[in-house]
């Protein structure tokens, strides 16, 4: 599927290379190639001078600003690409396969600290009114105003001693300027308490907290407070995919995780993560992965190539 942005953002002025090259230094000060969590609450960075990837991950709420190179996201059917001067927000629980497409490659993530962005909700005098946006994954351009803010929260870890202090404000100022700007409806939509896209995300973590359990749609409906018809709809527009696909999404991931560790067989790992059918697993493993499990392990273990 193409890469689907917001595009209501894209007439806004963009960030200048000059901008964006300060942020890139900021993260590469502090960046070991790779990337790393922070001393700041909520902050990590990453780097990389070579394309890498796909990479299967599990998204949290989290917003990265990308300053250099390219980043790839898919989940399900859809695929997000963020280059440097955009963002990804990820407004969602996700099961994602990764890869950075052009390098070298720098980017910052905040993860979403949902209590402080509902309260900054107060302040926004523009949300009364504005339709909501469902959940999931999207792109949009990053205002110059933003890359400074993003900057300035990067260029702490230079002075830790400021951390304490100054990080909640400077978090603030970027979750407001957010709200201000194209992935603003999305991020609202998130904050308010019983909305459709909260009754998703609260059906979703329910699901990766008890993914190796057998879960059927009317259970998973009654903990989202939606009719089956009215989870189906809505999870697959946050997710792009249904329930119960999103479900065996987070199960296989959790397996080929335990498969690359090397200490278990692929039969132990298809009853670990909930498989009675050590068949079904090995055939929806390859659906997904485009290998058998032991062929897979072996070539993410670095013993054996994929043919």
């Amino acid at each position: 599927m193409p890469d689907d942005a917001v595009r209501e953002g894209a007439a806004a002025p963009c960030p200048s290379e000059a901008a964006l090259h300060r942020l890139t230094a900021a993260v590469a000060r502090h960046a070991p190639e790779g990337g790393t969590e922070t001393a700041v609450p909520r902050l990590s960075l990453a780097v990389t001078e070579e394309p890498v990837g796909p990479v299967d991950l599990l998204y949290e709420p989290m917003i990265c600003f990308v300053s250099a190179g390219a980043k790839r996201s898919t989940a399900g059917e859809r695929t997000r690409i963020a280059r440097a001067g955009e963002m990804l927000l990820n407004s969602i629980d996700l099961p994602v396969s990764v890869s950075v497409v052009e390098a070298p490659y720098s980017s910052v993530t905040l993860r979403v600290d949902e209590r402080l962005l509902a309260d900054l909700l107060v302040e926004v005098e523009e949300s009364a009114g504005v339709p909501l946006a469902p959940a999931g994954q999207l792109t949009a351009p990053m205002a110059p105003e933003l890359v400074d803010a993003v900057t300035r929260f990067v260029t702490l870890l230079d002075s830790p001693e400021d951390i304490r202090a100054l990080a909640p404000r400077v978090e603030g100022e970027i979750l407001y300027r957010l709200l201000r700007g194209p992935l603003g409806p999305v991020l609202r939509a998130g904050a308010l308490a019983d909305s459709p896209t909260q009754r998703v995300r609260r059906a979703a973590r329910w699901i990766c907290e008890r993914y190796r359990e057998p879960l059927g749609i009317d259970v998973i409906a009654a903990v989202a407070r939606m009719s089956p018809a009215g989870l189906h709809r809505h999870f697959k527009a946050a997710t792009g995919m249904s329930p119960l696909r999103y479900q065996k999404y987070v199960r296989l991931q959790a397996a080929r995780r335990r498969l690359a560790a090397g200490d278990a067989t692929a039969a132990q790992v298809a009853r670990e993560v909930g498989y009675v059918s050590a068949t079904q697993f090995s055939r929806e493993y390859r659906t997904a992965f485009g290998l058998p499990p032991a062929r897979d392990a072996a070539r993410l273990r670095g013993t054996g190539r994929p043919s």
